[in-house]
């Protein structure tokens, strides 16, 4: 068999077999066998790994020399391939066979069931109740072809793990072009968003703000940038205040290695704070810490009070002013003193900041020019941009720092507080449009080459989870990753988790079934981006798929190695000069700190396979300091009319049009054929908030299927995507804008159980054995693909019915509101509007009153629809019983049929029905009025529709 370069290379090893004499005596002989037992027991040599004899200078001639093994002569110890900085610094593993191969056969088991039940039953009609056969087979064909969306792109999960070692000896060891060993890793920035300072409180924010500049990434290479689209004097002074407390939390997190980074989670957690800590210190310093950051808390909180205050007095002032001013021209016009009017001067009451001058952004009171949807632009740096050599702090007494930081790195990411501008009568385009603002910001500013994003109650949990990402990023095959998606994980959640809050079906499912296709989707927050994915341009490299089921694959390179006299069409068509000021903007500055971010963003040129690259060290030079010139342009680029006839929102940056721009943003990057990849750490990277309250979770669902819903009626629908997305990936696109018209079918058929015990049929003429044969393989194989998705997921049985019984609370009641508002803004045009979903604001209350929120009931027409179905369900099940108890025929096969199917829909709104009941039972009087007259026009017309056996005109029937 001929040997492959790869096999020859590894196949050096020398034998050192001895000739066997001749009868002659001249050794031309035939050697005797060479016997491999003695020669192991000789040269104490075992099997394996490390067993290879390597020669020196590829011959194994040469005497005695330093380095020769086991006594052999010209032998040296083998080179060491496995030397970190050339190790990868990312692997990924499939999925064990023993529970994949199984979970696949299952699937495919329980498709043929399906196929076979369905033509059963379309064989098969129920004489006696044609339309209530005809209603059942039609839901139970959409059910069947919405399993088939959701079960086919989980068929390839992948786990992924990465080496923090080997990033830190790639890219933070002293090298021939970096010889101080300075971080040559690249920028990041960290954008943080948040809009209403009383719905996202300004302490929330703050803690976000702070494990973020406690990150464990180099200081110089990280800049955090806060979007404050309300544009509130509170936001700003709480910004201000986060940046003073963070000269002391961030060197005693650097100091005693906290974690988690956020000080309102690291002082709340109760289990041992002193666990693997050994300074002596540290007890004392925590202590210190501690009360600082209650004090930190306290002038927080006050500010609100604080500002108004300080703006009373101002304006206060500033109206006995212009009473003077009037008083003073009435008597230089001739007038009798005090002639002026006292009571309205024309001053206007703004709010103030402390330094005496007025507040560019939104006043307390609305004033034109100072009002929410109208005030001007706002950038301030709240911390400068670090210098490139740490700077080492000292003891208290020399330092004037409350904890000896003897030793430690004392510097601070660059802070940056952004308020774009906003004026009537442009479109704002909501969060979208925000974080466009902050990325033209931030390219301007620092211009790091990958994009964090995070929710304003969204804190790094851990501090190693940028570097987890940014290995991703920076591996082999890392130059077409657009992204680095992160599992959102939740506290505050009851323990029971009655609502499902915190999701894992989907973040440990379908997220990392999604991450063995093309990559998982965009979520809204804890997402590393390239740069450049989001600026509109297409991966270095893509495959296109043709054929039947996409099996034939053509790969395209969009971007050649060049060498300065060509150039590939399509990297000219994108980069071209003349296109890049109608695609983004006026703004020069902007436009030539492209190429840098993407040069940046490039993979080390030494790595095997990679055509374009940069040179190790490159990125270990100081950063340009900001001056005034900086700001100003950074403040242009953020104005309202700056997008207008640019391509920002339409194909760069996030984009808009849709409720979930997430979805839709990452949909467009997976389009041009880019991957993402789903990074699951150890330790949870990020922790958010979710509410528990029933009313806002069901608003919460809301808005998510509606924007599904916009999706599925636009250009971004998966079935217009290009041949460089894969089609099980097309698939998990085209499922996200097509589940919310489940909840049609969902809703008719949690009714028909209660139909069928009112007028004693059933969906099938009689209960044959054929019928439950079918029904038992097809709850018994969903069952069993359950428990292997909870296999190898790691999700708990009780997590996955949590989400099976919110999938019917939530299908019942937001969905089909989701399809009605999405078919009124695409046919009549509807606009749709919702409200930010109100964060908590800390742990300050009561340990009873912790889940407070959880209890109470607030009305929302969305409770309507499920309290009618378990109201329904409930009294059938009471009337079918009775029928079939009083009755002379009692026909028991129907009413277990019936009470059966009942059964399973009141099981699955119990939740719900748990949390109307609140904490007293108390449940609101709206509630039963609504559900009452629902049911009675229910009955009346079922009545009308079917009167009762024997029944005679104005006897025992009505009409209209």
């Amino acid at each position: 068999m001929p040997m492959t370069s790869m096999s020859k290379r590894f196949s050096m090893v020398h034998s050192i077999k001895m000739p066997m004499p001749s009868s002659n005596g001249n050794g031309g002989g035939k050697p005797a066998d060479f016997d491999h037992a003695r020669w192991l027991f000789e040269t104490k040599g075992t099997y394996g790994y490390g067993n290879a004899l390597w020669p020196k200078n590829e011959h194994g001639g040469g005497g005695n020399t330093a380095g020769a093994t086991s006594g052999f002569v010209g032998i040296e110890e083998p080179p060491n391939f496995g030397a970190r900085c050339r190790r990868p610094l990312t692997r990924k593993t499939s999925v064990s066979q023993a529970i994949l191969s199984p979970y696949r056969m299952l699937i495919a088991i329980r498709l043929v069931a399906l196929g076979f039940f369905l033509a059963w039953r379309i064989r098969h009609p129920n004489p006696d109740a044609m339309w209530l056969w005809a209603l059942s087979v039609t839901c139970e064909v959409w059910f069947a072809f919405s399993w088939l969306l959701d079960s086919l792109p989980k068929l390839c999960p992948v786990n992924r793990s990465c080496d923090l070692d080997v990033l830190a000896d790639r890219f933070e060891l002293p090298t021939a072009r970096n010889p101080k060993g300075r971080s040559d890793l690249p920028g990041i920035d960290v954008f943080v968003s948040t809009a209403d300072p009383e719905k996202e409180p300004p302490l929330v924010t703050a803690n976000t703000i702070l494990s973020i500049l406690a990150a464990d990434y180099p200081v110089e290479k990280l800049a955090c940038y806060l979007s404050d689209d309300g544009g509130a004097l509170l936001t700003f002074e709480a910004l201000a205040e986060t940046a003073s407390f963070a000269r002391t939390w961030v060197p005693f997190c650097r100091k005693h290695g906290v974690e988690p980074r956020c000080p309102e989670s690291y002082f709340g957690q109760k289990r041992d704070f002193l666990k693997n800590k050994v300074r002596l210190d540290f007890v004392r310093e925590r202590r210190k810490v501690k009360r600082e950051y209650d004090e930190f808390k306290v002038r927080v909180n006050s500010l609100t009070e604080a500002i108004r205050r300080r703006s009373d007095a101002y304006n206060a002032g500033e109206e006995l002013r212009a009473r003077r001013r009037l008083q003073e021209e009435a008597v230089a016009a001739g007038g009798a003193l005090g002639a002026a009017p006292l009571a309205e001067t024309g001053a206007v009451k703004g709010t103030w900041m402390s330094d005496g001058s007025q507040w560019p952004g939104t006043w307390l009171t609305g004033a034109t020019d100072h009002a929410r949807g109208d005030h001007a632009g706002i950038i301030q740096a709240m911390l400068a941009p670090p210098t490139s050599e740490p700077v080492l702090g000292g003891v208290p007494a020399e330092s004037g720092a409350l904890i000896d930081t003897t030793g430690v790195d004392i510097r601070l990411p660059m802070l940056v507080y952004v308020s774009r501008e906003k004026r009537p009568g442009y479109d704002h385009n909501k969060k979208a449009g925000a974080m466009n603002a902050l990325v033209r910001t931030s390219a301007i500013m620092s211009n790091g080459p990958f994009i964090l994003n995070l929710d304003c109650d969204h804190y790094v949990h851990n501090s190693a989870a940028l570097r987890e990402g940014m290995c991703y990023m920076l591996d082999r095959g890392g130059d077409r990753v657009c992204y680095v998606q992160f599992p959102q994980r939740f506290e505050g959640i009851d323990p029971n988790d009655r609502y499902a809050n915190h999701n894992l079906v989907f973040f440990d499912v379908a997220m990392r079934a999604m991450d063995g296709l093309q990559g998982p989707m965009y979520v809204g927050t804890g997402c590393i981006f390239r740069r450049t994915a989001l600026y509109g341009f297409s991966p270095p490299r893509a495959t296109e798929h043709h054929g039947w089921l996409g099996r034939k694959k053509i790969k395209l390179f969009l971007r050649k190695p060049t060498t300065g006299k060509k150039t590939d069409r399509e990297s000219e068509h994108e980069s071209s000069s003349a296109l890049m000021p109608k695609r983004f903007g006026s703004s020069a500055t902007f436009v030539s700190s492209i190429p840098v971010a993407e040069y940046q963003g490039r993979l080390l040129q030494d790595m095997p396979g990679v055509h374009q690259g940069r040179p190790a060290g490159a990125l270990a030079v100081p950063r340009e300091p900001l001056d005034a010139a900086t700001v100003g342009e950074a403040i242009s680029v953020i104005s309202c009319f700056y997008e207008e006839k640019t391509e920002w929102g339409r194909r760069i940056g996030w984009i808009y049009g849709s409720v979930t721009e997430d979805v839709v943003t990452g949909y467009r990057m997976h389009n041009r054929g880019w991957r993402s990849v789903y990074c699951v750490t150890r330790r949870d990277a990020f922790r958010g908030t979710a509410p528990i309250n029933l009313t806002d979770r069901l608003h919460q669902v809301l808005r998510w299927a509606t924007g599904s819903v916009e999706i599925f009626f636009s250009r971004n629908n998966a079935l217009f995507a290009t041949r460089r997305m894969k089609l099980l990936q097309r698939v998990a696109y085209f499922n996200v804008g097509m589940y919310p018209f489940t909840s049609m079918f969902l809703i008719v058929y949690c009714v028909l159980p209660a139909v069928s015990l009112f007028t004693g049929k059933f969906i099938v003429q009689h209960l044959s054995s054929t019928f439950l044969v079918f029904l038992l393989i097809i709850t018994i194989t969903l069952c069993l693909l359950a428990l292997l998705e909870i296999k190898w997921s790691g999700i708990t049985l009780h997590e996955w019915w949590r989400n099976e019984q919110f999938w019917v609370i939530g299908g019942t009641s937001a969905h089909p509101a989701a399809v009605l508002q999405g078919l009124l803004k695409v046919i009549a045009g509807v606009d749709i509007s919702f409200t930010l979903t109100s964060k908590p604001g800390g742990a300050d209350d009561g340990e009873e009153d912790t889940f407070a929120e959880l209890y109470e009931v607030r009305w929302s027409f969305l409770m309507v629809p499920p309290v009618t179905i378990m109201m329904l369900n409930a009294v059938a099940l009471a009337v079918g019983t009775a029928r079939t108890l009083y009755s002379e025929f009692p026909q028991w096969s129907k009413l277990l049929g019936g009470a059966f199917f009942s059964f399973w829909v009141l099981c699955h709104l119990y939740p719900f029905a748990k949390g109307l009941l609140g904490r007293r039972g108390r449940v609101p009087t709206i509630v039963f009025v609504w559900s009452g007259l629902i049911c009675m026009i229910v009955s009346l017309l079922w009545v009308y529709i079917s009167p009762p056996a024997g029944a005679r005109p104005g006897i025992g029937g009505f009409s209209f």
